[in-house]
């Protein structure tokens, strides 16, 4: 596998002891959660990358403007 091991310079050997130490630290219980939160995260970043951004178009409220029930009665 050259290419994976291209990559930052991590081959197998290296991945499997970062496992290891994540199972350590964080148990074997808990890996599902982290996988699924993780996964969520990348979800979600890669959707917004891919939306357009959103525009507001609803009206501002100007507090110098006045309404109808601000204006004097003449």
């Amino acid at each position: 596998m050259p290419i994976l091991e291209s990559m930052f310079g991590i081959g197998i050997p290296e991945l499997l002891i970062i496992l290891v130490i994540v199972i350590v630290i964080f148990g074997a219980s808990r890996l599902p959660q982290i996988g699924e939160g993780l996964g969520k995260g990348i979800k979600n970043f890669r959707g917004a990358l891919r939306e357009p951004p959103e525009i507001d178009v609803t009206p501002s409220k100007d507090p110098t403007s006045t309404s109808d029930s601000q204006k004097p009665k003449a």
